[in-house]
């Protein structure tokens, strides 16, 4: 972990960033296929989804992705320091519950059990809004604050520098 946070953290957030910002450009393509496109939702995929459409209907790809974050954000948060750590906080508590709402999902997949007898597995706030726009929400709401802590981190104060065990700073690069 020291390696992690410490002299490969600036590689490790590059990495962990590629991978998130790939994800969000699926959501973002679903996004584009039903509102611009005018896709039926079904077959709104995303780019992976149409060759593979099964990764759209697989909980176990979904629960995997949010569980990937849940580890990413809890890894490399050491790292971070002052400001940017509390914007870290800030996407790791919604990841939190992100990450809740997709185990149940799973569960509910694997048990065959629905919330509230609904006919397909449904999370708790999809109870009131419907799954695609929820889960763009979500990742936007996840992906906005961990933008804001990467961004503070490479330009911290002083007293931030100090407490850096990295060397991710500008005045580093």
């Amino acid at each position: 972990m020291e390696i992690v946070n410490g002299s490969r953290h600036r590689t490790w957030l590059n990495v962990f960033l590629v991978l998130v910002v790939a994800h969000w450009a699926e959501h973002v393509a679903q996004a584009v296929q039903i509102y611009a496109l005018g896709w039926p939702t079904p077959q709104a995929r995303g780019v992976l989804g149409l060759p593979f459409p099964w990764l759209v209907t697989s909980e176990w790809m979904h629960y995997g992705y949010a569980l990937f974050m849940l580890i990413g954000l809890v890894m490399l948060r050491k790292g971070f320091a002052g400001r940017s750590r509390t914007w870290w906080n800030v996407s790791l508590g919604i990841q939190v519950w992100h990450h809740f709402e997709h185990l149940l999902l799973l569960l509910q997949a694997m048990t065959g059990n629905n919330l509230m007898g609904r006919p397909a597995p449904t999370s708790v706030l999809q109870i009131f809004f419907p799954r695609v726009e929820l889960h763009l929400f979500y990742n936007a709401v996840v992906f906005a604050p961990m933008v804001v802590a990467m961004i503070l981190h490479r330009r911290p104060n002083e007293s931030e520098r100090s407490a850096m065990t990295c060397s991710c700073s500008t005045a580093h690069a």
